[in-house]
């Protein structure tokens, strides 16, 4: 197991959140990933990693895996200049990620807490939400209070709308 998926265990156990894990084959996009949530249970998410014009603020955008997302409309909601995917590089300094593998769960890098996480207000209301453990060749399911618990404790600022 790789240290990254084993840091997320970690941090789930030491905050008593309990988890169920479900192996799968690398999926490194939400419609690869598709054919390997058949029963799992709970709302599946996409993760995108973004920062606006200037490089100044990096966004986690995570919401349903359905959800058509519009860059330009978000970034009008958010009141930011306009956002773009962030590069590898970036992933990997803020989020300790690589392509394939966005995940709130990378918040766990984030030291500094510069990471914005940009929650889809329909994920709220889940009982719960499955997210790859910082490996994609995993998807793990938590209950949505817990995983609201998690943000919480990562200190990140958290903006809920509805998108």
């Amino acid at each position: 197991m790789e240290e990254r998926e084993r840091r997320v265990y970690e941090a789930l156990e030491a905050l008593g959140i309990p988890y169920a894990r479900h192996e799968h084959p690398a999926a490194f996009t939400v419609a690869e990933a598709v054919e390997h949530w058949k029963g799992i249970p709970g709302a599946h998410c996409k993760n995108l990693f973004v920062r606006n014009k200037p490089g100044k603020r990096h966004y986690l955008i995570v919401a349903g895996h359905l959800k058509e997302l519009d860059l330009l409309a978000l970034s009008r909601l958010l009141g930011d200049s306009r956002l773009s995917f962030a590069s590898d590089e970036r992933m990997t300094r803020y989020l300790g990620l690589h392509p394939g593998e966005v995940s709130p769960f990378g918040l766990l890098y984030d030291e500094k807490h510069e990471v914005i996480v940009v929650l889809d207000e329909n994920l709220t209301r889940a009982e719960s939400v499955n997210f790859h453990p910082n490996v994609n060749t995993a998807t793990l399911t938590i209950a949505t209070a817990d995983f609201m618990k998690f943000l919480k404790s990562r200190g990140n600022r958290v903006i809920t709308i509805r998108f």
